[in-house]
């Protein structure tokens, strides 16, 4: 369906024809993208880049020429060391206890706990990732009067860092401090540090940098080696001094199981004042004044900023990772039910096909054409008709086209071919003008870019011997399925539209007959007032409509019909645009069949639902699934979340094999299936943001135009005597005609029939009734339908 405004025609604002310029929701859609990008790649560097391991990770230290000797055989607190480097030793019988690695929620409050018990003050050396993750924890280490220094953001070798990379760890972590307890520190101890004489030139690049940054480094004299957990009797013996020098102890609050440190740290720290040491933090027992100073409020905003943007970061990871695993779920459901309602909706349409509908239907049937400026398919359109092997008469409804698409038809000569005029009014309008006009109790409506075969049209109201069925969606597939576009938009036909109207046709909720190829009783449409233009998507619209009439609408697959579908990528969009925003249009209008009962509530609980599922929430969510799965590409297992797209990709190949040769069709096009997830997906799913930021902003969208392509062509037979078919132009690159798309009969288990250009003159089907010829007499013309109101023209070109 296309746009039917002409080109020239000037912009008016009335009502849905008024342009819209949707700007800002893309502004805020990237925006969004943006920020959610930015935070995940700040989370993933925060927790998956780097972590806390073991101390002996890193291997053998390098050449140690540029350590001054001063520092290598000095104190363990060296300060100035990009200018004058100087060291500081603790004073004798003096013990600075200090725990890298935390603050840890279960192993920091235990050792807290034992300080405080012993009355101890020590220095804790904290990561900034635990900061943010544990704030409260910095806050009691502060309030109980212990000491605070860094040990970067991310617990990495800085050594192996590039020198922003390092200046970032440290102001981080020191803004996480601020935002956590209000307070700044000038100690650090860099990872994987030890003491004086393990320093090696790259170490040394590191100290100096700190150093210009404001930073005192803090190493150690003894090691307690509680990280290696050797036991309770071994870390006491590390963590002893053996004199009465002064010493500063490494130990852990973090990093793993510290049960063994803190039951350590309950006997050392008895036995160490017995022996007449006395504790003190690093900056005392040194004689350092002011090494932790209240915070500034810029430093302390930034900190608090910080901290909530990580931690919003990790509910949004927590969050998505919930999303995805749910989004996997209901797909993966979605799959086995949609396969599982396909090969039963088969069974039903084939073992039962002679008596699932009750008596053949042989009545003549009308077809209406609507068309504006479809000069360059209506001939086929109309030769394809009258080729039907089922009586019929045939309305083309001209709403005001300006490239003589009325004069071409009326030129053509063809009997049982009617032309109406009207001024252009839209195609609802001329769908209700051919609808008065209409003879016959069973209409059939056709878009004026279709062709059908010539089982078509009698394959298609053979399910009306139901008296309960008010509609039925024909089956509609791409003719110009050359080149990729042409492909992928074929498979969606087949494998997504074509699937789920099977599964809406067994659980009798059927959204949508489209206009390509639908069929309808005259008297259910009237009583409905004839077709609505209050959305875009008229057929949804009528189609939800019937249904909550407690009309029955089914899918017969057999019924073939052969549509252009957009060639090029800017007319995909405009199409899909109008269809996604009709339907929502026309979900919103009918919402309220969600409480009713009976058919209606069929389509609201179940044929609402299943759209608002799968149309529009999980096409929502879509952008996120794909910046998901760039950030574990990046941060976690990429051999995982390849293995699990290619687990989706899998099936979906599987459901696409099945649809295919349910349809009859060649598996061929599916080898695109895989470029089809990373473009035509992506196409896809914004035209669903688009539609939907449309909606919610209260916007009415103007009829999108489409371009035609010539690619259709009227069955071979199907020309009058005297109108030969123009000659078809030898280099066009649109395919061959639908010969070269065998399909199977409408009332078999899929065989396939001889090719389309065979079929000059359609063959009596057995045991069913043969109409009359077709002459001047068959024709009964009834008066119009004296209580079918005619909608106005509107102001400005209407199409569809």
């Amino acid at each position: 369906m296309t746009d039917r405004r002409h080109p020239d025609a000037p912009a008016r604002r009335h009502g849905r024809t008024r342009r819209l310029r949707p700007r800002a929701h893309w502004l805020l859609l990237s925006v969004l993208a943006v920020t959610l990008s930015t935070a995940l790649l700040l989370q993933g560097y925060t927790h998956h880049m780097f972590g806390v391991t073991s101390d002996a990770v890193t291997g053998a230290r390098g050449r140690h020429e540029a350590v001054p000797g001063r520092v290598t055989h000095g104190g363990p607190v060296i300060a100035d060391a990009a200018t004058s480097a100087h060291t500081a030793r603790v004073r004798d019988r003096t013990i600075a206890l200090t725990f890298d690695d935390g603050p840890d929620p279960v192993w920091t409050p235990r050792i807290l706990d034992v300080l405080r018990r012993n009355h101890v003050r020590a220095t804790f050396f904290v990561v900034g990732t635990q900061v943010v993750a544990h704030p409260e924890l910095v806050r009691r280490i502060v309030a109980e009067g212990h000491q605070i220094g860094i040990h970067t953001f991310t617990h990495p070798d800085l050594a192996r860092l590039a020198p922003w990379q390092r200046s970032l760890e440290l102001r981080e972590t020191q803004l996480a401090v601020a935002g956590a307890a209000e307070v700044t520190t000038a100690l650090l101890r860099p990872p994987y540090s030890s003491e004086n004489d393990a320093l090696d030139d790259a170490d040394w690049s590191v100290l100096k940098q700190a150093d210009t940054e404001g930073y005192v480094t803090v190493l150690s004299t003894r090691d307690a080696k509680d990280w290696q957990r050797p036991g309770v009797h071994r870390i006491l013996a590390h963590a002893t001094p053996h004199g009465h020098a002064g010493q500063i102890v490494l130990m852990h609050d973090g990093g793993g199981d510290r049960s063994q440190t803190a039951t350590a740290l309950s006997t050392l720290i008895p036995r160490l004042k017995a022996q007449g040491f006395r504790f003190a933090t690093v900056g005392a027992s040194v004689g350092m004044a002011a090494s932790v100073r209240p915070a500034g409020p810029g430093d302390h905003l930034q900190g608090m900023a910080l901290i909530g943007l990580l931690q919003a970061g990790d509910w949004t990871v927590w969050l998505l990772g919930v999303l995805m695993c749910a989004a996997g779920a209901i797909s993966v459901l979605r799959a086995a039910v949609v396969l599982i309602a396909a090969r039963r909706h088969r069974r039903l349409r084939t073992g039962l096909r002679g008596r699932s509908w009750g008596p053949p239907v042989t009545e003549p049937v009308s077809v209406i054409v609507p068309a504006y400026n479809e000069s360059a398919g209506i001939e086929a359109a109309v030769r394809s008709l009258l080729a039907s092997d089922h009586p019929v008469e045939v309305i083309v409804v001209d709403d005001g086209s300006t490239d003589g698409t009325a004069d071409l038809v009326e030129s053509l000569h063809l009997p049982g071919v009617r032309v109406i005029r009207q001024q252009n009014a839209g195609k609802p309008a001329a769908l209700n003008t051919g609808l008065a006009a209409a003879s016959c109790e069973l209409v059939v409506m056709v878009d004026g870019d279709t062709v059908f075969e010539p089982d078509t049209v009698r394959t298609l109201v053979q399910p009306f011997a139901d008296p309960r069925v008010g509609g039925v969606s024909g089956n509609a597939k791409v003719v110009n399925r050359g080149g990729l576009l042409g492909r992928w938009q074929h498979i969606e036909y087949v494998v997504g539209f074509n699937l789920d109207r099977r599964l809406f046709d067994l659980a009798e909720c059927m959204p949508t007959v489209p206009g390509a190829v639908g069929a309808f009783r005259r008297r259910a449409l009237l009583a409905l007032g004839g077709v609505s233009d209050v959305t875009l998507a008229e057929d949804t619209d009528l189609t939800m409509a019937l249904c909550r009439a407690g009309w029955r609408v089914v899918y017969e697959e057999g019924a073939v019909a052969w549509t252009e579908a957009p060639a090029s990528l800017n007319a995909l969009w405009r199409q899909r645009y109008r269809w996604c925003y009709g339907t929502l249009q026309a979900m919103w209008k009918h919402r309220g069949a969600v409480v009713q009962r009976g058919a209606a509530g069929k389509l609201g609980r179940r044929g609402l639902v299943y759209l608002l599922l799968f149309q529009v929430l999980l096409p929502l969510l879509a952008p996120v699934v794909d910046i998901f799965a760039l950030y574990g590409l990046l941060f976690l297992d990429p051999f995982r979340i390849i293995g699990l797209w290619l687990a989706f990709l899998l099936l979906q190949l599987l459901m696409g094999r099945y649809a295919f040769r349910l349809d009859g069709e060649r598996p061929g096009p599916l080898w695109s299936l895989p470029l089809q997830q990373l473009v035509y997906r992506q196409l896809m799913y914004l035209v669903v943001i688009q539609s939907v930021f449309t909606a919610v902003s209260g916007s009415r969208l103007r009829w999108q135009r489409m371009e035609r392509y010539g690619s259709l062509r009227a069955p071979a037979g199907a020309e009058a005597p005297g109108h030969d078919l123009p000659p078809q132009d030898p280099g066009s690159p649109h395919p061959a005609p639908y010969d070269a798309f065998p399909q199977p009969a409408p009332y078999t288990p899929f065989h396939q029939p001889a090719p389309y250009a065979d079929l000059h003159q359609p063959k009596p089907r057995d045991g069913l009734p043969q109409p009359p010829p077709h002459n001047g007499g068959y024709w009964q013309q009834r008066p119009p339908h004296n209580g079918f109101r005619q909608p106005a023209p509107h102001e400005t070109p209407q199409s569809y």
